[in-house]
């Protein structure tokens, strides 16, 4: 992957430097969305949560918070499958419209787990992200081999998941959120690599930048809730 990408920015005429400049600059407006997305999902949830008629709204009522969910699911296919054929503005509304259904259904851990614990998860969560995409973006190793690893096991994780429905095992549940954690770390550091790669020198400023762009954000975005919400599970389980 990084190799590949090497070779096509070689084959371009570009310097060293000036491509260092540009994937640098792309990065830069990856964080910005993924960070515009979580600010949004962070303050719809916080109004939700200091709004009982919101609350009441979508907490009591089943067909409209699992419509909600289905509809974040649906979004969030979409927009990973589709986002290359989507023009710039459509890719962005879409993803800031997952970001805002993400908030209001997010809203409940508000309801749920105390301030001081929401906060110490968001803080230990951004910095264990900062850490491993930087890692992602500077080590010259190729981490694909370890990205196929890690897909294998969120995929476990989710089929564990969905059969601790019905097992309803207080263990499997634990390991569930250990190795879940460990997975989003790990895929944090490969997916910051893989959009690192995916950029195209010479293509800043253009639709297909942008549409790239969101194409990453989106993937970082979602390490980033997963990993929070494996952390404020261990944070609370840690104060029962």
């Amino acid at each position: 992957m990084v190799e590949r990408q090497e070779l096509s920015q070689g084959a371009t005429g570009y310097s060293s430097d000036s491509v260092a400049a540009e994937n640098a600059r792309f990065m830069l407006r990856v964080y910005n969305w993924m960070t515009a997305g979580l600010a949004l999902t962070g303050v719809i949830a916080y109004i939700v949560s200091n709004d009982p008629t919101l609350q009441a709204l979508i907490f009591s009522n089943k067909l409209i918070f699992f419509g909600l969910l289905i509809a974040e699911i649906g979004l969030v296919f979409w927009l990973a499958a589709r986002v290359m054929q989507m023009s710039a503005m459509t890719a962005m509304s879409v993803f800031m419209g997952y970001s805002a259904l993400n908030g209001l259904t997010f809203s409940a851990i508000f309801m749920v787990y105390s301030s001081a614990t929401i906060s110490g998860a968001f803080l230990v969560t951004a910095g264990t992200f900062g850490v491993m995409s930087f890692i992602g973006y500077t080590t010259k190793r190729d981490l694909s081999s370890m990205g196929s690893f890690l897909m294998m096991g969120l995929i476990g994780i989710i089929i564990a998941s969905l059969v601790n429905i019905w097992m309803q095992s207080p263990a499997v549940q634990w390991a569930i959120t250990y190795i879940g954690l460990f997975i989003f770390i790990g895929l944090t550091a490969y997916d910051t690599q893989r959009i690192k790669a995916m950029n195209i020198i010479g293509n800043e400023g253009t639709e297909e930048d942008t549409k790239e762009a969101i194409s990453g954000a989106l993937s970082l975005y979602l390490d980033f809730i997963n990993m929070f919400l494996f952390i404020l599970q261990i944070m609370a389980g840690s104060r029962d």
